[in-house]
């Protein structure tokens, strides 16, 4: 299937899942993920895809959600952690059953937006990006994620993960393995050099 051979009916399709202000973030992270993608050579029309697709099961029940991780063998530390991280994971499995994404990479950006992982693609690292930089977030540090992302996508990546982690261990709530593993890889990468 060619997502991109009726964008209408993509997005329809996208906007059928979430309620209004979801579907307005979505478009927001479409838009930066492929000014991101312009700007550090990912492919934009991938970047601007997995955008669109980033959080198509979002607005899910968790019930439903739950269900399908566990049909998918999804890791025990995922299902018993926190569920704002499972629309991710059930997005990357949903997108590629019910409309036909098969293109590995737009699947791993989708899988990861959330949690990064070590060693992540530019694509990844774009997405995620620009998940959290799109026009409507509203957050202490999100204009400084912004202007690093103007200059370095690995460093305003390491941030932002930062700036997540600090948030989770200030309220006493797990940090999933992956997401200090790609905070640590960030920076054993750039660390310094920035």
């Amino acid at each position: 299937m060619n997502l991109w051979a009726d964008r209408e009916k993509l997005l329809a399709q996208v906007r059928a899942q979430m309620n209004q202000k979801r579907y307005d973030h979505t478009l927001g992270v479409a838009d930066a993920a492929r000014t991101l993608a312009e700007r550090y050579g990912a492919d934009p029309d991938k970047a601007e895809l997995a955008g669109i697709l980033h959080d198509y099961c979002k607005c899910w029940p968790v019930e439903k959600m739950r269900e399908i991780l566990v049909r998918h063998d999804m890791p025990r530390e995922l299902i018993d952690g926190d569920k704002e991280l499972w629309h991710a994971f059930v997005g990357a499995v949903v997108i590629q059953t019910e409309l036909g994404v098969t293109d590995p990479e737009i699947l791993q950006a989708v899988r990861y937006h959330t949690t990064g992982r070590e060693g992540m693609s530019l694509l990844e690292k774009v997405v995620c990006v620009a998940d959290y930089i799109e026009p409507n977030r509203s957050f202490p540090g999100v204009d400084e994620i912004r202007r690093l992302a103007e200059k370095n996508l690995d460093e305003a990546l390491a941030f932002a993960l930062g700036g997540t982690i600090t948030h989770l261990v200030e309220r006493k709530k797990q940090v999933y393995p992956l997401t200090l593993l790609a905070y640590n890889d960030l920076v054993r990468k750039g660390g310094n050099g920035w």
